[in-house]
């Protein structure tokens, strides 16, 4: 195993509050109320913290991180100590004022989510009446000189307006676009059936995605993220367990990555009790999946051992219930059939309704 490496990138979840109610997001099902929420100096204090641990980058999320007043405080910080700032945002608590007084602070780059491509769609899925004022922030951002990344989280209920969501990318003038499948953990496992594409519905928005990328070789940048459900091989989750990426959330909890909280029987280290770089080097659940003595067979002795470095813990748990079995998005692992099966079953089923992400969403009736 070759030496530990500081992380690349901080995911800093600011708050888990957020007007949309999207139900594929990736927030646990149990949200953190904002009185648990990190205050503005002890932020101030991780930011300084991942900067010195040697992190490149932070990005700013949520929930919605505008719902944050310190917000353009954190960017302030961030941009102080050496770190590259880019904001994810639904955008609808943004203005021009607002943007301008984040690009001020340093802002470098947004990300701004869209739901569909037209007000409907994307107004049912979010649960929120939000779509045109995207558009007009996605103006105002532009307007502000900074780079624009349109993100749209596509499923079975949008992918036929796919062709559609990258021709709104290029009209609003963003840099690149990410096309990206549900991943389900959080709100979106707990929404699968009535999220996952069939097999049909995958290849059709990759053949898609493919002749987009062709066109506008030059012109934009193209990401495409599939779901594991139909796939031969794991992708290399955030880089490996541990290895390039961390996530805080808005309590204050360090996590390997931000579905990390869904594998039962972890415990998280809290920055309000020990350094940032302490919980990097040595905490239990950083090094629990790190590197590839954890692995089980066949992923030991795979080739792709130090590739995918065991593909998603988060995935296997939630599969199998047993966070250190082998990823079941891989063709070796014995519960791979089962993956399928579920994809093909839930598919088919063909589920409408979404549980909305809410705080009392899950909560019993009376």
């Amino acid at each position: 195993m070759s030496a530990l490496q500081p992380p690349m990138a901080l995911l800093a979840e600011l708050t888990h509050r957020c007007p949309l109610q999207c139900p594929y997001c990736s927030n646990p099902l149990d949200l953190a109320r904002a009185g648990k929420e990190l205050g503005t100096q002890e932020w101030l204090r991780v930011l300084g913290e991942a900067a010195d641990l040697g992190c490149m980058q932070v990005h700013f999320s949520g929930g919605e991180p505008a719902v944050r007043r310190d917000l353009e405080l954190f960017v302030e910080g961030a941009a102080k100590a050496g770190l590259y700032t880019n904001l994810i945002t639904s955008g609808v608590l943004l203005d021009g004022p607002r943007i301008a007084r984040l690009a001020d602070a340093g802002l470098e780059h947004v990300q701004l989510s869209f739901q569909d491509s037209g007000a409907d769609g994307a107004n049912r899925i979010a649960g929120f009446t939000g779509h045109a004022k995207k558009l007009e922030v996605a103006a105002q951002i532009r307007g502000a000189g900074l780079p624009l990344t349109a993100n749209f989280v596509v499923h079975r209920q949008n992918l036929s307006h796919l062709e559609s969501m990258i021709d709104l990318a290029v009209a609003i003038g963003a840099h690149r676009t990410e096309i990206a499948h549900v991943q389900y953990y959080g709100w979106a496992l707990r929404n699968r059936g009535a999220l996952i594409p069939t097999r049909a519905q995958l290849e059709h928005s990759t053949s898609v995605v493919e002749a987009a990328r062709a066109r506008l070789k030059g012109a934009m940048l193209i990401d495409y993220v599939v779901p594991d459900y139909y796939a031969q091989r794991p992708k290399a989750c955030m880089g490996g367990w541990g290895r390039r990426f961390l996530n805080v959330t808005p309590s204050g909890k360090v996590l390997p990555c931000h579905a990390a909280e869904s594998i039962a029987g972890l415990s998280f280290e809290n920055v309000r009790d020990r350094p940032l770089a302490e919980i990097w080097n040595s905490s239990e659940a950083f090094n629990i999946f790190r590197g590839v003595n954890w692995m089980p067979e066949p992923c030991r002795s795979c080739e792709r051992a130090e590739i995918d470095w065991g593909g998603c813990r988060c995935q296997a748990f939630a599969v199998t219930g047993d966070a250190a079995r082998t990823d079941p998005a891989c063709a070796l692992s014995s519960d791979h059939a089962d993956l399928v099966d579920i994809a093909i079953t839930e598919s088919a089923a063909a589920a409408e309704e979404f549980v909305y992400r809410r705080y009392s969403a899950l909560e019993p009736a009376g």
